[in-house]
């Protein structure tokens, strides 16, 4: 069996942070998205989905470490 390597990938963060939603629309059996930085992207169904669905898992876990960050973790 021939050996496997891991695969290796870079997580990039964004230079700035936006905190207002991006427009969704639908139209024509595709879903569009218009948001800020010039984001212009038409997503069949299927994938609209799946991103709204990990958008939605991203923005939970950014909203639980941003509450992490708030908590005293001192010993009483």
């Amino acid at each position: 069996m021939e050996p496997t390597s891991a695969a290796t990938f870079t997580v990039r963060m964004p230079k700035v942070t936006y905190s207002k939603p991006s427009d969704v629309t639908a139209e024509e059996g595709r879903v569009l998205v218009d948001g800020p930085d010039s984001v212009d992207v038409a997503l069949t169904p299927e994938a609209a989905e799946e991103t709204g669905a990990r958008l939605i898992n991203g923005a939970a876990k950014a909203a639980g470490q941003n509450r992490e960050k708030r908590i005293d973790h001192r010993p009483k």
